[in-house]
C-alpha cells in the first residue's frame, strides 16, 4: 500500500515537471515598423539572456514587421493574417499601435502590451521644460525623419506648443524657418551628439541665433561629453540622459559612472523591456501558472476569457519594477523607458544645473538656479493716424527720439500695444506700410496693400490699427475679440465762417428799394412843399383862418417833415390844405407798411443767419450739388460705397426683370418709378469726380481749406469725432452709419488669435478701454472753442451799423453847431458893420448939408 502511494507520488512530480517544463515554452507575436527592422538584434539579444539564465525557458519570436503607411484596418488585417495560431503574447513596438489588435488580443485572452522604443523621454523632457520656461511656440530640429516622425505623434493631443518639426538645417530649412511668423523664440535640436556640434555650428552662421531666440540642444547618446561648448556664441540649455540612467538601462554594473559610448535608447529599451516580458512567464512557471498558448482571434465580439491575461499582468509589473528601467504602466498596458536626464545651462566657458526630468517626477527645477525668461518677439503693423499712433512730440514740437535715434510714437493702439506686451510678455518692432493704407484687394491682382497686405505677405505678425472687420478682410487675415466700440462712418465739414457787418442791417433790403425808399422821400417832400404853397386852403395862403400860429411848410421844412415820418414821434404837424393831408395821409401808409417790412426782414434776416447749417445726413449731402466730398482711397468707406452702389445695380437689374416678366404673380411690381433710390451710386459717382485723398490728413485739410464750409470728408467716426474735439471749425454732420467694430488682426491660422483674445476679454472685464477711450475723446474739450453767437441773441457784429450811424449824426449835429455857430457869428458882425456905415453916412450928410 505504501509503495503504491510512494510510485504514484513520483509519477505526478515527474509529470509536474515535465509539465512546468514544458510550460516555458514562449511564443511572442513581436510588432515592429517595417523601419525598425534592427531592433531585432536587441530583442534576439535579450531572449538569448533570458534564456541562458533561466534553464528550461524556451522562446520562440515570431516578428511581423508592419508598414505604417497604410490605413488602420489594413494593419490590423495584416497582422492578424501573420499571427501564427500558438500564441503567447503580443509586443507592440511600432510608433503607433495598431489599430484594433489590441482589443482583438483581449477578447482572445492573450496579454498585448505597447513597449514604447521611441524617442518619447526626449520629446517628453524639452516639452516640460519649456512649460516651465512658458513657452508658446517652438522650432524643433531633428537629425532624421525617423525621430521627426516619432515626435510627431507624441506632439499630436499632447502639448499646447505651436511647434514647427524640421528636419536638419539645410539652407532651404534655414530660409523656412526665418518666414515662419510669428517668429519662433524656442528652438530645441534632438539629435547625438556629433550630429548635434554641426546643426549648432550651421544655426550659428545662418543667423538663427538671434539675441530674442533660446536655443535647447538635446543629446541622444551617451557622448555628451564630445559637445562643443566652446564654439558656443550665446547661452543655451542641454539636455542629456544621466548615467545612473544610462548604466541601468544598459544593464551595467552599479558603479558604473558614465553613459556608455554607444548608449540608444530604442534598442536598449527594447532589450531592457523584451526581458521583463519574458520575466513575468518565468515567474508564471514558477508559481505553477502555466504559460498557455492561444490563438488570436480577431473575428471575436465577446471574450472568451480574462484569466490567463489577469494572471500575466500581475506578474508583469513586479518583472519591470526589478530592471529598474523600465516603468510598467497599467491603465495603458506600456512599458516605458524610465530613463533620467539633467538639464544644463550653460555657455562657451561655464554651466550650471537647470534640473532634472525623470518620468514620475517629470521636470524638477534646480532650487538654486535663477531662471531668465527670454521674450517673445513679434513684427506690428500700424497706420500712423490720429489718436491711434503719432509720433511722440516734446513741448517744442519736436520729435521724441529713443536711445537708438528713432521716433518715439504714442497713441491709443500704442498703449494698448504696451498693455498686450507686458501681458503676453513680447517684445516688438513696429511695420509701417509702404502706401500708408489700412489694405485693400487690387480687382486685377487679387493683392492685397497695405497693413493688411504685409499681414497677408507674412512681413507682420500682428496688426494693430484703426482696422474693421470686413468679410473681404476676414477671407486673408484672423481677427481676434474686438477691442473698440463700434465705430461707422461719418461726416465732417467745416464751420462756415461767419460774414461779420457792422452795416448788417442794411443789407435786409436790396439797394434799389433803398434807392426808392430815398426816391420816395425827396419826392414827397417836394410834393408837400409845393401843394402847400399853392393851394389857397393851406395855412400860408389862408391866415385868416389859422389866426394861432400855424406851420410853414417851405421847401426845408417839407423834407425834414417827410424824413420824421419815419420815427415813431412821426413828422409833427401835418399841412392844413386837404391835397397836402390826401398826401401825407399816403405817404404815412407807405412808412408804416416799410417799416413794418424792413422790421420783419431784419428779424427774420438775423435769425437765419443765426441757424445756417450745411447738410444734416447723408441723404441730403447726395441730394445736394453745392458741397463736395471725397473719401481715403483704398480705404474700407471706400468699399463699402462700391458695396453698396454694387447692391443698388443688382436690385435694380432684378426689379427690371420682375417688372418686364409677364407672369401673373410678378405684375404687382410693374410700377412706372423704381421704388429705390439710386443713392449710393450717385454718391460713388461724387467721390470719384471730386478726387480721393491718399491719407486722411489730407482729406481734414482740404476740409478747414474751405472756409465756405463746401467742401466734405466721409471717414471714420472715430477719428472723425476726434479731430471735431479737438478743432472748433469743424463739426460733424449727422449720426453715423455703417457701424462696425475695430480689431486686433493676426495672419490666418496664428495661434495668438486665442491668446490676443483671452488677454483683450481680460482687459474689457477690467474696464481698461473705457479708461483709455475717455483719454483721447475728451469731449470737455469742445468747451473751450470761442462762442460763435450760435445759441446767443442778436450781436454788435450785426447791429452794431446803428450804433455807428447813430454816432454819425452826432457828430454831424457837432459839425453842423459849429457851422451854425460860424454862420451866426460872421452874419452878426456883417450887420454890425453895416449898421456902421450908415451910421456914418448920416454923419456926412448932416456935416455937409450944403456940400453942392
Amino acid at each position: 500500500m505504501g509503495s503504491s502511494v510512494r510510485l504514484l507520488c513520483a509519477a505526478a512530480l515527474a509529470a509536474l515537471q515535465l509539465i512546468s517544463v514544458s510550460a516555458q515554452a514562449v511564443t511572442p507575436l513581436i510588432l515592429l515598423d517595417s523601419t525598425e527592422g534592427a531592433l531585432e538584434t536587441s530583442i534576439s539579444s535579450a531572449i538569448t539572456d533570458m534564456v541562458s539564465t533561466n534553464e528550461g525557458l524556451s522562446v520562440s519570436p515570431q516578428f511581423v514587421l508592419v508598414d505604417s503607411q497604410l490605413q488602420d484596418q489594413q494593419r490590423k488585417d495584416f497582422v492578424c493574417g501573420q499571427a501564427s495560431s500558438a500564441l503567447s503574447a503580443v509586443v507592440d513596438l511600432t510608433w503607433d499601435p495598431v489599430e484594433g489588435v489590441a482589443e482583438a488580443a483581449q477578447l482572445s485572452d492573450v496579454p498585448w502590451m505597447k513597449l514604447d522604443v521611441t524617442n518619447r523621454p526626449y520629446i517628453q523632457a524639452a516639452d516640460d521644460y519649456l512649460k516651465y520656461a512658458n513657452a508658446t511656440d517652438a522650432a524643433l530640429i531633428f537629425q532624421d525623419q525617423t525621430g521627426m516622425n516619432q515626435s510627431i505623434l507624441y506632439l499630436l493631443g499632447n502639448t499646447m506648443l505651436r511647434v514647427v518639426v524640421m528636419e536638419g538645417l539645410e539652407t532651404n530649412i534655414v530660409e523656412d524657418l526665418k518666414k515662419i511668423r510669428p517668429t519662433p523664440t524656442y528652438y530645441v535640436i534632438f539629435a547625438d551628439t556629433e550630429r548635434a556640434n554641426q546643426l549648432m555650428a550651421e544655426a550659428t552662421s545662418s543667423g538663427l541665433m538671434t539675441k530674442d531666440s533660446w536655443w535647447t540642444v538635446v543629446l541622444t547618446d551617451g557622448r555628451a561629453a564630445g559637445f562643443n561648448q566652446e564654439a558656443l556664441t550665446r547661452a543655451i540649455t542641454n539636455i542629456q540622459p544621466a548615467a545612473e540612467a544610462c548604466c541601468s538601462l544598459a544593464g551595467l554594473a552599479a558603479d558604473c559612472s558614465a553613459c556608455p559610448a554607444d548608449f540608444q535608447l530604442p534598442s536598449m529599451t527594447a532589450k531592457q523591456g523584451m526581458m521583463a516580458i519574458l520575466q513575468a512567464f518565468v515567474q508564471m512557471t514558477k508559481d505553477g501558472r502555466p504559460t498557455a498558448v492561444k490563438q488570436l482571434n480577431c473575428a471575436l465580439t465577446t471574450a472568451v476569457s480574462d484569466t490567463f491575461r489577469k494572471d500575466y499582468y500581475a506578474r508583469l509589473q513586479p518583472a519591470a519594477a526589478v530592471r529598474k528601467s523600465i516603468r510598467w504602466e497599467p491603465a495603458q498596458h506600456s512599458l516605458l523607458p524610465d530613463v533620467a536626464m539633467n538639464l544644463w545651462q550653460m555657455n562657451a566657458t561655464k554651466q550650471s544645473n537647470l534640473g532634472t526630468w525623470s518620468l514620475p517626477g517629470r521636470f524638477a527645477v534646480n532650487p538654486d538656479h535663477v531662471f531668465t525668461k527670454i521674450k517673445r518677439h513679434f513684427k506690428i503693423g500700424v497706420i500712423v493716424a490720429n489718436p491711434w499712433t503719432y509720433q511722440k512730440l516734446d513741448s517744442k514740437g519736436r520729435p521724441v527720439l529713443d536711445d537708438a535715434g528713432q521716433p518715439v510714437y504714442d497713441g491709443y493702439c500704442i498703449e494698448l500695444l504696451d498693455t498686450l506686451a507686458e501681458k503676453m510678455e513680447f517684445n516688438y518692432d513696429l511695420v509701417f506700410p509702404e502706401d500708408d493704407a489700412y489694405g485693400a484687394k487690387d480687382v486685377t491682382t487679387n493683392e492685397w496693400n497695405g497693413v493688411v497686405g504685409d499681414l497677408v505677405a507674412k512681413k507682420t505678425d500682428i496688426v494693430i490699427a484703426a482696422l474693421t472687420m470686413t468679410s473681404e478682410r476676414e477671407e486673408v487675415i484672423d481677427f481676434v475679440a474686438p477691442y473698440f466700440d463700434q465705430s461707422g462712418i461719418s461726416i465732417v465739414v467745416r464751420k462756415q465762417e461767419p460774414v461779420y457787418s457792422i452795416f448788417r442791417f442794411m443789407t435786409v433790403l436790396k439797394k434799389e428799394v433803398w434807392f426808392s425808399i430815398v426816391g420816395a422821400l425827396v419826392v414827397t417832400g417836394l410834393m408837400i412843399w409845393v401843394l402847400d404853397k399853392f393851394s389857397p386852403y393851406s395855412a400860408q395862403n389862408n391866415p385868416d383862418n389859422y389866426p394861432y400860429p400855424c406851420r410853414t411848410f417851405t421847401l426845408k421844412e417839407s423834407f425834414w417833415f417827410a424824413l420824421t415820418s419815419f420815427t415813431p414821434q412821426g413828422g409833427g404837424e401835418a399841412p392844413k390844405a386837404l391835397s397836402g393831408r390826401t398826401l401825407v395821409a399816403a405817404y404815412w401808409l407807405f412808412v408804416v407798411l416799410m417799416l413794418a417790412t424792413f422790421t420783419a426782414n431784419l428779424a427774420a434776416f438775423l435769425t437765419v443767419e443765426r441757424m445756417q447749417t450745411t447738410v444734416k445726413s447723408l441723404e441730403e449731402l447726395a441730394r445736394q450739388s453745392r458741397i463736395q466730398y471725397t473719401v481715403v482711397s483704398n480705404s474700407s468707406i471706400l468699399e463699402y460705397f462700391r458695396n453698396m452702389a454694387t447692391a443698388e445695380e443688382e436690385l435694380f437689374r432684378v426689379w427690371k426683370e420682375m417688372t418686364l416678366n409677364s407672369t401673373t404673380d410678378q405684375a404687382k411690381y410693374r410700377v412706372w418709378d423704381y421704388p429705390i433710390k439710386e443713392q449710393y451710386t450717385h454718391i460713388l459717382n461724387v467721390i470719384q469726380k471730386t478726387g480721393m485723398v491718399t491719407k486722411d490728413s489730407e482729406g481734414f485739410q482740404k476740409v478747414l481749406e474751405n472756409k465756405k464750409g463746401e467742401y466734405a470728408f466721409i471717414h471714420d467716426a472715430s477719428i472723425v469725432r476726434y479731430e471735431v474735439y479737438r478743432n472748433c471749425n469743424l463739426t460733424q454732420v449727422g449720426e453715423p452709419f455703417a457701424e462696425q467694430p475695430y480689431a486686433i488682426a493676426v495672419q490666418q491660422g496664428s495661434h495668438l488669435q486665442d491668446e490676443i483674445s483671452k488677454n483683450i476679454l481680460e482687459l474689457q472685464k477690467d474696464r481698461y478701454f473705457e479708461g483709455l477711450t475717455a483719454k483721447y475723446w475728451n469731449a470737455s474739450l469742445r468747451g473751450e472753442c470761442p462762442s460763435r453767437g450760435d445759441s446767443e441773441g442778436i450781436t454788435l457784429h450785426s447791429l452794431g451799423g446803428v450804433f455807428i450811424a447813430t454816432l454819425a449824426g452826432l457828430v454831424l449835429a457837432l459839425i453842423t453847431l459849429a457851422g451854425e455857430v460860424i454862420y451866426h457869428k460872421n452874419k452878426s458882425q456883417t450887420k454890425v458893420t453895416t449898421m456902421e456905415q450908415k451910421k456914418i453916412g448920416v454923419s456926412v450928410i448932416n456935416v455937409n448939408p450944403h456940400k453942392e
